[in-house]
């Protein structure tokens, strides 16, 4: 007898992380349209207009990126185009922060350990701060 197969279903906590993500682009996006929208109606259209519609996403991709496993001239990527993408993989990654669900850069495995907490099996949790990323460590 054929048994089906169960339907997919979002877990709670994936639905969390995926409006949190949401809510991040929403909040570099908007004010970076709304900033674009100011300086066209201030000098006109041109190439400041442009510039000020990714400066608001550069910044804060460049902020972010560490947190994330990214390097923080990742952010230039908004000049040629892939720039949402990377962001919106950063902001994916930072929703879930101090755990990470995707294996560390080589410089950050020695200040890694494997997660015991049942919740988040499977992990990796960031045990010492290094550098500007200390929000995302255990104290």
């Amino acid at each position: 007898m054929p048994t089906e197969a169960p339907a997919a279903r979002v877990s709670p906590a994936r639905r969390t992380r995926m409006i949190r993500t949401v809510a991040l682009l929403v909040g570099v996006v908007v004010p970076s349209l709304v900033l674009r929208e100011l300086i066209e109606a201030r000098f006109g259209r041109g190439p400041v207009a442009d510039l000020s519609a990714v400066a608001v996403p550069m910044a804060a991709t460049a902020w972010l990126a560490p947190y994330a496993s990214y390097r923080r001239r990742d952010a230039l990527l908004w000049l040629v185009g892939p720039g949402i993408y990377v962001f919106t993989v950063i902001a994916w990654r930072v929703t879930l922060a101090p755990y990470r669900d995707w294996s560390p850069r080589p410089e950050e495995k020695p200040r890694m350990r494997w997660s015991g907490d049942p919740e988040h099996a499977g992990t990796w949790l960031l045990t010492e701060p290094a550098g500007d990323a200390g929000h995302t460590s255990i104290r």
